[in-house]
């Protein structure tokens, strides 16, 4: 369940990533531009890792958006913001991901399940990475 939470909140953000990739604008545009890009091509390779290892362990890996939707914990947004409150919103996005994969270490951990312990840790840090990245614009 923790790591279908993951896909879900993975493939939602992948879709705000690309969305504001889209509809960013402004003076940043070039480089938010390219940030949104590289999150989204990361988080779709990253979604499809989820969700065969859901898969790998015999669980039934979630795949329909509204089945996402409903589970995840990071929100759509129609794309009508500034700049600044797309990186916000990003930002908050990556820091929800990063602590879903945390939980989700944690209880593979606790099940002895150390390969999918490991991916949740390395996709937690690939998050934080993203929100630090992501901050330092607002600094």
């Amino acid at each position: 369940e923790a790591l279908n939470q993951s896909v879900a909140e993975t493939a939602v953000t992948t879709m705000l990533a690309q969305n504001f990739h889209w509809n960013v604008k402004g003076m940043a545009f070039g480089p938010l531009h390219d940030l949104f890009q590289k999150i989204y091509e990361d988080h779709f390779v990253a979604q499809d890792d989820l969700a065969e290892r859901v898969r790998a362990i015999d669980a039934h890996a979630e795949g329909t958006l509204a089945g996402m939707l409903k589970r995840s914990k990071v929100s759509e947004h129609d794309g009508h913001a500034s700049d600044v409150e797309m990186i916000r919103l990003m930002q908050e996005a990556q820091e929800t991901l990063a602590s879903t994969l945390a939980g989700a270490g944690e209880i593979a951990a606790a099940h002895g399940d150390t390969l999918t312990e490991d991916l949740c840790i390395a996709r937690g840090q690939e998050h934080e990475k993203f929100a630090w990245f992501l901050r330092a614009h607002l600094a």
